[in-house]
């Protein structure tokens, strides 16, 4: 029976690429994990506050962190002449809106923006969506929030009057939302908590999540390739000295 002789004899150019790589590969995978460790305590932050005790929204303007992803209560009256329709929301495969109105603190000048909840989408896009708000003051608790920024933003200019109003926006912006009204907005936006009865809409909200699953999951992918390097790397540099002679 004749008998296999391997050999590792590397080649310039495989071990090259793989002194470059592996190590690219293997500090992307830490990488990725310290990120998925930030994440996790940022996890136990969101855990906590929203666990913690209600914080008030105050009659004057306030700072996001004090009340971000805090459980919040606030009490004034709707102004729904500046609501805002936050278009392409999907809740069980049905594309919708996300109803935002801003709520008048009561006994001051500062508003803050509720998200109200979510309602279908008319099936004639010509025809705006509508929403009433219940007339009167209201008290109502949710959790505080600062929207992400979209990738993608379309151009606005500072210069923006209320003679440009439109009301069906394709993300929320606070910032643009400042620039269309005279009087200060609070820097977070109120998820409403879905047993109000402030005069909301279909409200089954997230978790909020930190991401850890996709760090963890960015960091499996990087050790797979390091580990798939180094098999190619080994494949491509043994040699059968039998069948070489």
């Amino acid at each position: 029976m004749n008998s296999v002789t391997l050999r590792f004899h590397p080649r310039f150019v495989p071990t090259l690429a793989a002194a470059v790589l592996l190590p690219v590969f293997i500090a992307l995978g830490v990488w990725q994990m310290h990120r998925a460790d930030f994440k996790r305590s940022l996890q136990a932050e969101y855990d906590a506050r929203v666990a913690g005790p209600v914080v008030a929204i105050e009659p004057r303007l306030q700072s996001a962190d004090p009340l971000r992803f805090f459980r919040v209560s606030a009490r004034g009256v709707w102004e729904p002449d500046r609501q805002i329709f936050v278009d392409n929301r999907v809740h069980r495969g049905v594309a919708g809106f996300h109803v935002v109105t801003p709520l008048h603190i009561a006994g001051s000048d500062v508003r803050v923006l509720v998200n109200r909840g979510w309602i279908p989408g008319n099936p004639d896009r010509s025809q705006r969506p509508f929403a009433a708000a219940p007339a009167g003051e209201v008290t109502l608790t949710g959790i505080a929030i600062v929207p992400t920024m979209s990738r993608f933003s379309f151009g606005v200019r500072p210069a923006e009057s209320s003679a440009s109003w439109e009301p069906v926006w394709p993300h929320l912006d606070l910032d643009r939302f400042s620039r269309f009204v005279t009087y200060p907005v609070q820097p977070v936006v109120i998820l409403l908590d879905p047993a109000s009865d402030a005069g909301g809409y279909t409200r089954e909200w997230a978790r909020l999540d930190a991401g850890i699953k996709t760090h963890q999951s960015y960091a499996f992918q990087w050790f797979s390739l390091a580990v798939a390097l180094v098999a190619v790397y080994l494949l491509t540099n043994v040699r059968n000295e039998d069948a070489a002679r």
